[in-house]
């Protein structure tokens, strides 16, 4: 039998290069071999955007044009909306009943994430239970393993610790314990050379315009040691290079490789060279997303046929857990 991942992406703005490194190109993998439900993730959305819900709704349709246009099949994959499947807060609700409080407030991510995020108030009890939410959007489809970056790993963690406290605690084992999926890091570093994030406005979006694309790469960081075209360089620390290496041909690789550590080639030329190619990589995609946007009704039975699906396994679960805990 097929082993089922589920993983989802909160609705709060555009795709970008950051998300096609660090998790789609991974799912579109990943749907080759398992059983996959991917979500958008409206109310995890709620836990930061609260005060700013306008660009939750409007992400939703944008979202999944931008999944399906980088290869995810909706034929394999089933795609859902977490607020069109009213058992997720249910379960969210018995979860939250039986999950300890240290088990949350010992959290990394929430701790990093209060330090980071300081323009937003997210001391809410919305913000500190979001990993029991998860854990419902995981276990509701009894998943197998969830694909996730090193950040979320302990994430998954406190899932497997809620799966293994419901069957104790109701002598049950109705949940699996799934697996961590750890994604392969991505090498893409947003335009200042910090972590790609909209919060950080350093992104390149993958509906990005060509003059768009060409003017975020000409302000992209290079080697910060290097003042001046006749100085030689350093590709290795250079951000520019880390996107040639993915975008650009091998023997552009090999030539700016060589040119940059010998003066032969200054960052103006080297980041025109490279937006060219992120601009004829990402044709592809900006052609499929083109062909979405002309047939919207396309996208919404994609979206209905994948609720419908998810919410039959969701009802069976929650039938399922209602019985075991005698409600």
């Amino acid at each position: 039998m097929q082993k089922r991942i589920v993983s989802g992406m909160r609705p709060t703005g555009r795709m970008h290069l950051g998300h096609l490194h660090g998790a789609l190109n991974n799912w579109k993998n990943l749907q080759e071999e398992y059983e996959c439900f991917f979500f958008i993730a409206d109310w995890h959305a709620l836990t930061s955007e609260y005060a700013n819900t306008k660009v939750i709704k409007g992400s939703v349709n944008e979202i999944v044009k931008d999944w399906i246009s980088v290869g995810l099949d909706p034929l394999k994959s089933t795609f859902f909306v977490q607020s069109e499947i009213k058992e997720h807060t249910e379960l969210h609700l018995v979860f939250s009943m039986i999950t300890p409080l240290p088990w949350l407030e010992r959290n990394p991510t929430y701790k990093e994430q209060l330090k980071e995020l300081t323009q937003k108030d997210l001391y809410t009890y919305g913000f500190l239970g979001y990993p029991v939410l998860q854990a419902a959007d995981i276990l509701m489809y009894k998943a197998n393993g969830v694909p996730v970056g090193e950040d979320q790993a302990p994430h998954v963690e406190l899932t497997r610790e809620i799966a293994r406290r419901f069957n104790f605690l109701y002598q049950k084992e109705l949940f699996p314990e799934p697996a961590t999926l750890l994604a392969p890091t991505s090498r893409i570093l947003g335009l200042d050379r910090r972590k790609m994030s909209k919060s950080y406005n350093n992104s390149i979006y993958l509906t990005d315009t060509d003059n768009d694309i060409r003017t975020a790469v000409s302000q992209m960081v290079t080697d910060p040691q290097r003042m001046r075209k006749t100085d030689p360089g350093n590709p290795d620390i250079c951000n520019v290079f880390t996107f040639h290496q993915i975008y650009s041909p091998s023997e552009t690789v090999n030539q700016i490789n060589v040119e940059c550590r010998n003066a032969g080639i200054g960052c103006v030329a080297c980041k025109k060279m490279m937006a060219e190619n992120l601009i004829s990589a990402l044709k592809p995609i900006r052609a499929k997303r083109a062909e979405l946007d002309s047939h919207p009704d396309m996208v919404r039975e994609i979206m209905e046929s994948g609720n419908k699906r998810a919410r039959s396994i969701a009802s069976d679960t929650m039938a399922e857990v209602k019985a075991v805990i005698g409600i």
